[in-house]
């Protein structure tokens, strides 16, 4: 059983949408990406698996418990990081994340002050005192310290300069390795590539792609240049499915591609010559994302298997 599912997850604010219709599942052991440009409807989605929001349709589990009906037992299994820290001016560091390890219980200190020191966390200072990156600091502190087998961060690098970035992708690698789960939303594409297992991208409150990182890249635009020993006919490749345009160059002995999905049948005719050279060009991840980004439906479609890759039940 998946550790956290959205099953047809819907939340709209009057006229104006939230989510619609937002199904997925995270298995036990993930980190789990969700992506999508502010507004998009991350936040949302995140505050209704945190029983802040009660949808108006489908419904949120986390390892079965529903996430309204039985928040309470729900919040035990999550270590939550909102968006922004809105905590007590007046209390220092320390006093905040006693305060909330009472309200857990069965903290280890030991662990707070480890966590806290990692991330070079002065915890005498208080939060009125704190930069916008030690306020997260704490936030993600509080977030970890009691080990939940469930971590929801909305944004979690916020802030952090890139020492602290590191040290935090660390932390969520070493809980993954605990078996111990993490969704986190961004719109940071650096960090989503190094983290992240599966990610889904959601856009105006839709889901429009879930899946790998590579299958992000791999079904779209490749370049492709073959250098040969010998002339070779551009009719041949540029007749392939997939081939989008082919160029000769050198005397008919390099030719450049630019091909859509698929490798096979280009590299079975390749084959058919003497290769000396072969270079390829991956598209870049932030390409792939902003295919998906696009405002207009078509551009949508058109990112090669943004159809094909929506799971069950999303419009």
């Amino acid at each position: 059983m998946p550790l956290l599912e959205l099953q047809g997850l819907t939340k709209h604010y009057g006229t104006r949408r939230g989510v619609d219709d937002v199904t997925l599942n995270v298995d036990q052991g993930e980190v789990f990406g969700f992506l999508g440009p502010n507004g998009a409807g991350k936040t949302t989605t995140i505050r209704q698996v945190m029983g802040f929001l009660k949808p108006d349709a489908g419904r949120a589990l986390v390892a079965g418990l529903d996430c309204w009906r039985e928040s309470v037992a729900v919040k035990r299994l999550v270590g939550y990081l909102p968006s922004g820290m809105a905590l007590d001016p007046g209390l220092t560091g320390g006093q905040l994340l006693e305060y909330f390890a009472n309200l857990r219980g069965d903290v280890d200190q030991r662990y707070v002050g480890a966590l806290a020191e990692r991330f070079g966390l002065d915890l005498s200072r208080k939060f009125r005192q704190y930069s916008h990156g030690n306020k997260q600091k704490v936030g993600i502190v509080q977030a970890f310290m009691h080990k939940p087998p469930l971590l929801l961060l909305d944004e979690p690098t916020s802030g952090l300069d890139p020492l602290n970035q590191q040290e935090f992708a660390r932390l969520v690698r070493e809980t993954r390795d605990d078996g111990r789960t993490v969704f986190l939303s961004s719109h940071v594409l650096s960090e989503v590539e190094e983290l992240c297992d599966r990610v889904a991208i959601i856009r105006e409150g839709r889901l429009v792609h879930v899946g790998t990182l590579g299958s992000l890249t791999t079904t779209h635009r490749q370049v492709v240049e073959f250098v040969f020993a010998e002339v070779v006919s551009r009719g041949e490749f540029a007749a392939l499915r997939g081939v989008e345009s082919a160029e000769l160059l050198d005397q008919g002995r390099r030719v450049r591609l630019v091909v859509q999905g698929d490798m096979d049948a280009v590299v079975k005719l390749a084959a058919q010559y003497r290769v000396t050279r072969l270079v390829s060009q991956q598209p870049a991840l932030e390409e792939s994302f902003m295919r998906f980004y696009a405002r207009d439906d078509a551009a949508v479609d058109l990112a090669n298997g943004a159809e094909a890759q929506r799971p069950a039940g999303v419009a």
